[in-house]
């Protein structure tokens, strides 16, 4: 039945009281209200004259369009269109939760890392931590027993005064040291003493190569001992005992090599930057080496012929340029360009005294011990040289004259002369007068060395010169000029071998070359000593 003002079939039906006709409730409602009467028969209505109708629920037929197959078409493809915007919009999400997870995955990898890191770091500082307890106890005790006036000279000194004393040394470390004890100065004078008795009965040996000999040395073996990618030699030393040369190099290693068989022993890796000094401490198995990256290292053998890092001193806030050893193989001294240098005992690896000078800044770039001990010769960025006594570091002599920085320093076996090598050249110092008495001007000196013997002298500037030593009088006379066939014009350090057989050289090439005597001439010149 249909609506007789619509036409449609109603959704709220009512029927007239009195005409008896269908309508739509709202329509006729809205007439009723606006005529007051029943739109198809005219006759006055009210709304209380329409009755509702209760009905089922109605169906409405179906749109036209979908009644047919483009409709039916049309209506898939608008379903489709959702579908694929819908899909995209999922694949997008997808794509974003994806970048988060891998941001995700990375940030715990990293966190990990860190983390795995500071366990480290952590582990190493309660086994540095751990030992440094073990040793405090032993030092207090032997430093409590020292005099009165060896304390009150260790606490206050004229010219230069250790840096940790007052418990602080720079803006950003505060550190206790245990000062050099009265039971160590014991043992450093009576080394002294014991080395100037058999000074006194010293003889050169006979084994010791001659002028004649030296005037005949080239170049014998070149060895590539060092990375191509950082070429360079900064630092070399040589244990005399077993004929091992020791170079410390640009690419971060040092290296063991064994004159003899020609072939490396061990390479020393560990250092972040370039290794600027090595030394051997005596006949014994410890190398140590300083680096451009603030630390010095002891290494020890381990199994296999190799060697291992036993400790690692960080007491420096600047480049280590130089270590030396004492006579007693037992202590030894790093000199820094943070204008301190360190007293260190070797076993346990403590820096007892970190001396500096209040009287004037200096950046210290060279450090070697006289042969008697108790004499500390060290060189400075600032063209000048200081003479220390051990036992008290009071800065006890200076020698100036220099230009440009001091690169090495080295006292004859005599005890009376100290050589000095700058930018300007080498000068020679006679320390019984304190004054320079003879100079080489050879520009670009990067090292000075003395024979084991102190009958020769030395010097590795742009080539390599060798002088026979003499008195403070005589004359210094030239043995021989060695070429630097590295190519860079610049040799970096010389050492004499066992009785100045042979001389070592190295450049800024990562070869270590080998200057002596040829087989023939070596063998003539034994059957003529025989």
């Amino acid at each position: 039945m249909n609506c007789a003002i619509s036409g449609e079939v109603p959704v709220e039906p009512v029927v007239s009281k009195k005409s008896g006709l269908l309508y739509e409730k709202r329509l006729i409602e809205t007439h009723i209200s606006d005529f007051g009467k029943c739109p198809v028969t005219g006759e006055p209505h009210t709304i209380g004259d329409i009755v509702a109708i209760k009905t089922g629920k109605i169906v409405k037929p179906k749109p036209l369009h979908t009644a047919s197959i483009p409709g039916l078409l049309g209506t898939f493809q608008t379903e489709w269109d959702c579908l694929m915007l819908s899909n995209f919009s999922l694949e997008q999400q997808l794509h974003t939760a994806r970048q988060e997870l891998s941001h995700a995955l990375y940030q715990h990898d990293a966190a990990c890392r860190v983390i795995a890191r500071l366990k480290k770091e952590r582990d190493e500082a309660r086994q540095l931590l751990a030992e440094t307890d073990r040793q405090l106890p032993a030092a207090t005790d032997r430093q409590l027993p020292a005099a009165p006036e060896v304390a009150t000279e260790n606490a206050t000194l004229s010219n230069g005064k250790r840096a940790a004393d007052g418990g602080e040394q720079g803006p950003d470390a505060k550190k206790m040291r245990l000062g050099v004890s009265g039971e160590v100065i014991t043992e450093l004078t009576d080394c002294n003493a014991a080395l100037s008795q058999q000074r006194k009965k010293r003889q050169i040996p006979p084994t010791l190569a001659s002028v004649d000999a030296l005037e005949k040395f080239t170049q014998l073996s070149s060895h590539p001992l060092h990375k191509t990618s950082k070429p360079g030699i900064f630092s070399m030393d040589i244990l005399h005992s077993k004929d091992v040369i020791a170079t410390g190099g640009m690419d971060t290693t040092a290296v063991l090599f064994d004159r003899q068989s020609g072939q490396i022993l061990s390479t020393l890796t560990g250092h972040s930057k370039k290794v600027t000094s090595i030394k051997f401490v005596g006949d014994t198995d410890l190398v140590l080496t300083a680096s451009s990256d603030k630390t010095v290292r002891i290494w020890g053998s381990s199994e296999g012929g190799n060697y291992a890092c036993k400790h690692t001193l960080k007491d420096h806030t600047a480049e280590v340029r130089a270590v030396t050893v004492h006579a007693t193989n037992k202590y030894f001294v790093s000199a820094s360009l943070d204008s301190t240098w360190c007293f260190y005992d070797m076993s346990s690896g403590l820096c007892l005294a970190q001396v500096t000078d209040d009287s004037e800044k200096v950046d210290y770039t060279a450090a070697a011990f006289h042969p008697d001990g108790l004499i500390l010769g060290t060189g400075t960025a600032q063209s000048i040289v200081k003479i220390w006594d051990v036992k008290s570091q009071a800065n006890v002599a200076k020698f100036g004259g220099h230009t440009g920085e001091i690169t090495s320093v080295s006292f004859s076996e005599n005890g009376y002369f100290l050589a000095t090598s700058a930018l300007d050249g080498v000068r020679l110092w006679d320390l019984r007068k304190l004054k320079n008495f003879r100079t080489f001007d050879f520009p670009n000196a990067n090292s000075v060395e003395f024979d084991h013997s102190g009958s020769y002298l030395g010097i590795a500037a742009s080539d390599i010169r060798v002088f026979q030593t003499a008195s403070v009088k005589a004359e210094w006379n030239p043995v021989k000029t060695l070429p630097d066939l590295s190519g860079t014009g610049r040799a970096t350090c010389v050492k004499f071998g066992p009785d100045a057989k042979y001389v070592a050289v190295g450049s800024m090439d990562r070869n270590l070359r080998i200057f002596g005597l040829p087989s023939n001439d070596s063998t003539e010149d034994s059957a003529q000593d025989s």
